[in-house]
């Protein structure tokens, strides 16, 4: 057995003692003096294999840009797809985490670059099905594979997940392309693309200045973003041709009549459950959402007036405070479903995906780890989120199985906050 059991939930499947003995030598490198050892992203535990793919569906910075995943045809002739696609995304995290952008590439390099995520790359798509759809937004310096884990564990159970990159100067590194300059035209003996690429790395307010008008700016086209995605993949549902700028060889056809058009939600982590709230607001054909960790600084009060869907919030024990909870509590609603629960011993990096992938000791320095054992969390998240869409897109599964979650009832939850409210809120936390 690759890691101690104790604590594990029932439903968390053992990791392959090849996976763990690399992963685990990667753990003490890093630093980990705990007997308990990471074994990597976690696989999906669903029925289906995971396949995942990239588009771009235009170029330039107003195109659609998602990785998509999806319940694939079970292969061996395609492999897993790279967790960090590019290293300018190691700049781009080093920026965010304000770095050496040197150091963190060598770092990162020798950590990360080799690390996987258990969903095949252009793995044929399995048609025959009609799948609910998951648009997924991204938190704040984070980019389109952070959260694979959520992602393929949404997959394996039969949804289509796209995890959408964000163009807006939130994401740690982001890029389009455009029509290269003519002085910068190859010379006539070599070759050159007419395309060039453009970076885009995370953007901080100035010193001293009110950070409120950027991320509401941003918050914005994040969710136009997430309307595009939806629109994109409606477009090949219907049997639109797909042109893709990054270089693909994924078939889109067998998604023609795969997309179960009236079975859409939109979910996000931190500013990406902002954006999945603001995307709610502005388009009723997301029937719900999921906030994981919401960070709700950037968005007004006219916003709450317009949500009619039932949402769900994910909290950590860690992250949250008195302000940004009771922006949540401005949702409750007798008419329709408003959930909160609290997972006990979790850190607001509980949901992203580095949580799997350093020891003990970094873990805990760089706040990715909580008290509690991250697989244990991960299922949590995973378990309530599909039973709160069985719920509420009207599907015939089985994870009504884990609806007490939904209610903050299990050893690792609580119902509503840990965090105390002033007197009047108090009993509406309970």
């Amino acid at each position: 057995m690759c890691r101690e059991q104790r604590g594990r939930s029932s439903e968390t499947k053992k990791k392959s003692p090849s996976t763990c003995s690399v992963t685990n030598k990667v753990a003490a490198a890093m630093g980990s003096f705990s007997s308990v050892h990471f074994c990597g992203i976690p696989p999906g535990k669903g029925p289906y294999k995971v396949g995942c793919t990239d588009l771009m569906s235009d170029h330039t910075i107003k195109g659609s840009f998602f990785r998509l995943y999806y319940p694939c045809v079970d292969s061996d002739e395609y492999e897993e797809a790279v967790w960090i696609p590019r290293r300018e995304y190691y700049t781009g995290l080093a920026d965010t985490l304000k770095l050496n952008r040197t150091v963190v590439d060598v770092i990162f390099s020798y950590y990360f670059g080799s690390v996987k995520c258990p969903a095949k790359l252009n793995a044929p798509f399995h048609p025959g099905e009609k799948y609910p759809l998951v648009i997924f937004s991204h938190g704040l310096g984070a980019f389109r594979t952070l959260y694979a884990a959520i992602c393929i564990g949404l997959a394996s159970q039969g949804f289509v997940v796209a995890a959408v990159e964000h163009r807006d100067e939130s994401a740690s590194a982001t890029f389009y392309f455009r029509e290269r300059p003519p002085a910068d035209s190859c010379a006539e003996e070599e070759e050159c693309d007419a395309m060039e690429e453009v970076w885009m790395y995370n953007k901080t307010p100035k010193p001293g200045a009110d950070e409120f008008p950027l991320r509401f700016e941003q918050v914005q086209i994040r969710a136009d973003e997430c309307l595009r995605a939806l629109d994109l993949l409606l477009d090949i549902n219907a049997g639109k041709p797909v042109t893709n700028a990054l270089p693909s060889k994924f078939n889109w056809l067998p998604l023609k009549d795969s997309i179960d058009v009236k079975r859409i939600a939109v979910a996000g982590h931190s500013f990406g459950a902002a954006t999945a709230i603001k995307a709610l607001g502005r388009d009723s054909r997301f029937r719900c959402a999921v906030a994981l960790d919401a960070w709700m600084f950037s968005l007004r009060d006219e916003i709450f007036s317009t949500i009619h869907q039932p949402v769900l919030f994910v909290n950590s024990e860690k992250f949250q405070w008195v302000d940004n909870i009771l922006l949540m509590k401005r949702m409750d609603s007798s008419r329709v479903e408003r959930k909160m629960i609290t997972i006990k011993g979790s850190v607001h990096q509980s949901f992203p995906d580095f949580t799997f992938l350093t020891g003990y000791l970094i873990g805990k320095i760089f706040k990715l780890k909580g008290e509690i054992d991250p697989y244990i969390a991960m299922d949590i998240i995973i378990n309530v989120t599909l039973a709160f869409l069985q719920r509420h897109l009207g599907l015939q599964k089985d994870f009504n199985q884990w609806d007490p979650l939904i209610d903050g009832e299990g050893e690792y939850v609580i119902p509503g906050t840990n965090i105390d409210l002033p007197q009047g809120h108090t009993e509406a936390s309970k």
